[in-house]
């Protein structure tokens, strides 16, 4: 693994991340804790959740809650205000890209969809945007996927989801702005978590799939979770209401 950069002015900052127990997430928490942030994260799964504290360094805490109750989500995020103070930083992580058919989807499958991948979103920003307006600056990194800029088919719900992150992030980066937040996308390509692996990671579809990239390698999460931090750090100061790609070159 590369030698990756420390940034200063993330030591000590308040980082709050969504869907942090398992996949980009765990690699998200992880790279933020290393920086000397302290992390709270949610999600709902108990035990890959304390197995991650367990097994990492550093001020790390969480909450377990169903991002789709929003209200459950935001007396989580409360919790953990308490306990780590304001939020410096916000990663809105958490999603799945299950497949489904689109002549199977029904309208209270199209509900819940959203809910999964996009709702929670803009949701954790009304919630955590107070106390970084009180700061005076933060970061928000909302996680894409660059599935629709590929015309991926398979999942149409997760896919519109997921463009939507991208409408949600150039609106709120100018009505945040004026406070000096910034609000951006970073958009992963296909990246080789154990659940890609487990469910979709076939010798062929990984064959095809190096023949859309520029670069020959397959994309460990950890280089998603490098993007993320940089954007969190003062050395993005400038970046705002834009798009960051980590996908090998694959649109």
């Amino acid at each position: 693994m590369p030698d990756f950069a420390t940034y200063p002015s993330l030591n000590g900052k308040t980082v709050i991340v969504s869907g942090g127990a398992q996949g980009i997430g765990s690699e998200i928490v992880k790279a933020f804790a290393a920086q000397g942030a302290r992390v709270g994260f949610l999600d709902l799964d108990e035990g890959a959740s304390a197995s991650l504290v367990d097994a990492t360094d550093g001020d790390i805490t969480y909450e377990i809650c169903d991002l789709r109750d929003v209200t459950a989500m935001q007396g989580a995020l409360a919790k953990l205000k308490d306990r780590i103070g304001d939020a410096d930083v916000l990663v809105n992580n958490a999603a799945r890209d299950d497949r489904h058919n689109w002549q199977d989807v029904t309208p209270e499958y199209w509900d819940e969809r959203q809910g999964t991948n996009l709702r929670h979103m803009f949701f954790a920003i009304q919630a955590v945007a107070p106390g970084m307006i009180a700061k005076g600056a933060g970061s928000i990194i909302n996680m894409g996927s660059n599935s629709w800029w590929e015309a991926g088919g398979g999942f149409p719900a997760y896919a519109t989801a997921k463009a939507a992150v991208h409408g949600l992030t150039r609106t709120m980066a100018r009505d945040l702005g004026d406070h000096r937040i910034r609000v951006n996308t970073v958009v992963p390509g296909w990246i080789m978590t154990d659940r890609q692996k487990e469910l979709w990671a076939t010798p062929e579809a990984l064959d095809a799939h190096r023949n859309r990239q520029c670069l020959p390698d397959l994309i460990d999460p950890v280089y998603v979770a490098r993007m993320v931090v940089f954007l969190a750090s003062d050395d993005a100061a400038m970046c705002s209401a834009n798009n960051y790609m980590v996908e090998a070159g694959s649109i």
